[in-house]
C-alpha cells in the first residue's frame, strides 16, 4: 500500500471508470490506499478488474468491481445506484474511461466518430450528471462543511494540442475541457467540486508500440521537455489530491501531468 498518500480519503466511496487497466487501475490502487472503498468500473468480462481489486485487497484495501458501458444511460444510472445501494453513499467520481478510434480526418468513418464521442464525451456526460444527482440527495455534514461530492474528469493534453489523425479524439478532450468547466460553474454552489486531469504522454499499454520501441520512444522523448515519459501512479496521486479535503478550494481547474508537453518545445529556440 502507498503510505506516502496517507489517509487522505479515509470512509470516501470512489467510483473509478475504465479502472480495469492503465491509469485508471493507478488511481483505484491510490485511491484504495488512500481510505476509500473504490468501485472498479469495467466493461465486458471481468477478470482484469477483479485482478485489480485482488491488489487492493492484498494491500490491505477495500474495491470491488462494477460493469457498466459508460455510454449506456441505463447502465451507468444502474451501477450508480448499485454503488449507494452497497455502500450508502457516493462521494468520488474519476471518469476515466475513455477510447481511441484512429484514422486519418478524411478516411474517419462516422462510426469512429460516434464511438469516440459516446464514451470519451457522453460517458463522461452521463457518469457525471448520475453522481451529481447523488450528491445533492446527501446533505452536507456540519462537522465537515467542505464538498458534498467530487467529480474529477481524466481530459488529455489533446484538450488543447492538436493531434492529426486523431480528430475525434481530441475533439472529444476539447469537449470534456468546456464540459468541465460548465459544470464545475453550475454546481458549484450546490459544494460539487468539479475538476479534470489532462495527462501527457503515460507509460501504459495503449502506447506500448511507442515507448517500447527504441527509435519511437526517441522520438517522442522531443515532445517532453522533462525528457522522460510519465507513469500512471503520479496521474493517480494527483487524483488523489485533487478529490481529497486538502483541495476543498479547487473546483473549475485543469492540471495537466505531461512532462511540460504543453510547453510546445520546438518553440524553445524561436523566441
Amino acid at each position: 500500500m502507498n503510505k506516502s498518500l496517507g489517509l487522505l480519503l479515509d470512509g470516501q466511496i470512489a467510483v473509478v471508470t475504465g479502472a480495469a487497466s492503465g491509469i485508471g487501475r493507478a488511481i483505484a490502487k491510490a485511491m484504495a490506499a488512500a481510505g476509500a472503498t473504490v468501485c472498479v468500473n469495467h466493461i465486458g468480462p471481468d477478470t482484469a478488474a477483479k485482478a485489480v481489486v485482488s491488489e487492493i485487497e492484498t494491500a490491505g484495501g477495500k474495491g470491488f468491481t462494477a460493469a457498466a458501458d459508460v455510454s449506456k444511460e441505463a447502465e451507468v444510472d444502474a451501477m450508480i445506484a448499485a454503488v449507494v445501494a452497497r455502500c450508502g453513499k457516493l462521494d468520488i467520481l474519476v471518469a476515466n474511461a475513455g477510447i481511441q478510434k484512429d484514422a486519418k480526418f478524411l478516411d474517419m468513418k462516422i462510426e469512429d466518430w460516434n464511438a469516440a464521442m459516446a464514451v470519451d464525451l457522453t460517458g463522461l456526460f452521463l457518469c457525471a450528471r448520475g453522481a451529481a444527482r447523488q450528491f445533492m440527495k446527501q446533505p452536507l455534514n456540519d462537522a465537515n462543511p467542505n464538498a458534498r461530492g467530487k467529480i474529477l474528469c481524466i481530459s488529455s493534453v489533446h484538450e488543447i494540442i492538436p493531434w492529426a489523425g486523431h480528430v475525434n479524439y481530441a475533439a472529444a478532450k476539447g469537449g470534456v475541457h468546456s464540459f468541465m468547466r460548465s459544470i464545475a460553474q453550475e454546481t458549484a454552489d450546490m459544494r460539487i467540486r468539479v475538476n479534470a486531469i489532462a495527462p501527457g504522454a503515460i507509460q501504459t499499454e495503449i502506447n506500448r508500440t511507442v515507448w517500447s520501441d527504441a527509435e519511437k520512444n526517441k522520438q517522442l522523448m522531443k515532445l517532453i521537455p522533462y525528457g522522460r515519459i510519465g507513469q500512471p501512479e503520479e496521474v493517480a496521486n494527483a487524483a488523489v489530491f485533487l478529490c481529497s479535503d486538502f483541495a476543498d478550494y479547487i473546483t473549475g481547474a485543469t492540471l495537466f501531468i505531461d512532462g511540460g508537453m504543453t510547453l510546445y518545445p520546438d518553440f524553445k529556440d524561436n523566441g
